[in-house]
């Protein structure tokens, strides 16, 4: 007499607890077993996707089958081969282990005698033929959510602020959900300031209430639903898009990219640098680099005896450690070096006056430039449109042309737009900022912390790196790199020069076997 494990299988556990296939399954293989007089050693449910065999139950059959060497066991018994499974790589593997270890796969409903080879054909299409159904509902599935994302419906669970509802003629949409939806919206105006970083505005909404984690609410400021969007991700040869949505937005659409232009740091209401909170004695936090790592230093203070002691040190294990007394000293000793020498102010003044000059004398070039191609796209359209009235033109071709002349003349006038700000007299700001130039470090000493921080953000575009002495950058602002080079064109006159040209050297070598001549 035989000896077979009974393998019943459905996909879900909701079919399991509510479905009759694992009874109906169950019932059929057990009268298969009286007829054909086989012993039934155990009974194995499962419920999970036959897609591939990591599957808990399964896996503790074949792990006791493995043990046993198949001594105990002829056969595993189901009703179809795609209860056995669905992907027919994975089915002829599975089968191969089987063979070896002396027990062989059957299904009761759709039986094959795989000694034979002709056979093998059969069970390539029995299993094949489930994973083309899975493939082709699959696509589907995928064709239908991407029609429903163009007709502007968001196919997924409601973000935060938001929740999924069933209107009355059965369609899914998502609404407002209160107090998180004001709760958003706050977030992204108070973003949109520049004054705070996200994490302090999601820290803020937290205990007003918020109810998303750090990772979750950094996502949902960059996601487009929140002003009226869904965007459809790029498949095959479909660009990916944006379009409008049937939901109600919490925002504009200007203050969502205002508040992605502050996030990606674009924007000038909130400069990278600028986000850091820095104490008095600690202003060049998050501008200093690791001189070992390579990660920005952050900054601490330590309790000694009688005060509190301020470090700007690594977050990592390397030990990179400084006292802040002796790092903010060498950075003044470093602002030192672009104070300009007695009269070269008044050199970069008018440097920087006539720069600014022909900067603008430019824009207006490229003003001109910029309608004239306007006015050519805009002709360009005009022309297309009379060939298609005349019928000498095809309908895509036009609008295909319609559409990358518009595009373009979008971008040219925002271009337009950003250089149309009013020609200024500057004289007065320059002689502002000379006099602040000159007086750099005892202005630096005496500004609030905030202005530290701007003064060394303006000066050093890049991090700073601290050898333990002195700062270095690997690029200074152009401007005072400016300044810098005129200052050096201009040195003082150096101790030992002399007026009168003579052919005579003014030092030699050093003695030697006789006295060395003396210097001229």
């Amino acid at each position: 007499m035989k000896i077979a494990d009974l393998y019943i299988r459905v996909s879900t556990d909701e079919q399991a607890e509510k479905g009759y296939s694992q009874r109906d399954q169950e019932e059929r293989l057990k009268r298969y077993c009286e007829f054909n007089d086989i012993k039934v050693r155990k009974i194995i449910h499962e419920d999970h996707s036959a897609k591939t065999f990591n599957r808990p139950a399964w896996e503790i059959l074949l792990s006791d089958l493995k043990k046993t060497k198949g001594k105990f066991s002829d056969l595993i018994l189901f009703t179809k081969w795609d209860r056995f499974s669905r992907n027919a790589g994975d089915a002829y593997q599975m089968i191969s282990i089987l063979r070896r270890l002396g027990i062989e796969p059957q299904a009761i409903e759709q039986p094959l005698d795989l000694s034979i080879p002709e056979n093998k054909l059969m069970l390539a299409i029995y299993l094949s033929t489930p994973e083309v159904e899975n493939d082709r509902r699959a696509l589907n599935v995928i064709n239908g959510m991407r029609k429903a994302r163009k007709e502007g419906r968001w196919m997924a669970s409601a973000p935060v602020g938001y929740k999924n509802i069933t209107t009355e003629d059965g369609k899914k949409m998502i609404v407002p959900r209160e107090p998180e939806a004001t709760l958003m919206k706050n977030g992204f105006e108070t973003i949109s300031l520049g004054i705070h970083s996200t994490e302090q505005v999601w820290k803020a909404l937290r205990v007003e209430g918020l109810k998303c984690c750090k990772n979750n609410f950094l996502v949902a400021m960059r996601n487009p639903v929140y002003c009226g969007k869904i965007f459809i991700p790029k498949y095959k040869d479909e660009q990916s898009a944006l379009v409008p949505g049937i939901h109600q937005g919490l925002v504009s659409e200007q203050l969502f990219y205002k508040v992605q232009d502050i996030m990606d740091g674009r924007s000038k209401h909130g400069p990278k640098g600028a986000k850091i909170s820095s104490t008095d004695q600690l202003p060049l936090r998050g501008f200093l680099l690791c001189s070992r790592c390579t990660r920005i230093l952050t900054g601490s203070a330590s309790k000694g005896r009688g005060r509190y002691y301020s470090y700007y040190h690594c977050s990592s294990a390397c030990g990179c450690r400084y006292k802040a007394d002796i790092v903010n000293k060498a950075i003044v000793n470093r602002l030192k070096d672009f104070i300009p020498k007695p009269g070269t102010d008044e050199v970069c003044l008018l440097v920087v006056n006539e720069m600014y000059q022909n900067d603008f004398s430019e824009l207006g070039e490229s003003r001109k430039e910029l309608v004239e191609k306007i006015d050519a796209l805009n002709i360009k359209v005009r022309n297309a449109r009379e060939l298609l009235l005349k019928r000498d033109f095809d309908s895509n071709d036009y609008r295909i042309i319609k559409t990358e002349c518009e595009e373009e003349i979008v971008d040219l006038e925002k271009k337009l737009f950003e250089i149309s700000a009013p020609k200024v007299n500057i004289d007065l700001e320059l002689k502002k900022a000379a006099k602040v130039l000159v007086n750099l470090c005892s202005f630096y000493q005496g500004a609030e912390t905030p202005l530290k921080r701007t003064i060394i953000g303006s000066i050093f575009p890049e991090k700073l790196s601290f050898n333990g002495k002195e700062h270095r950058t690997a690029r200074l602002n152009n401007l005072v790199s400016l300044i810098s080079h005129i200052s050096s064109e201009l040195p003082d006159k150096k101790k030992w020069t002399n007026d009168v040209k003579t052919c005579l050297p003014t030092w030699v070598g050093p003695p030697g076997l006789e006295p060395g001549t003396k210097r001229l």
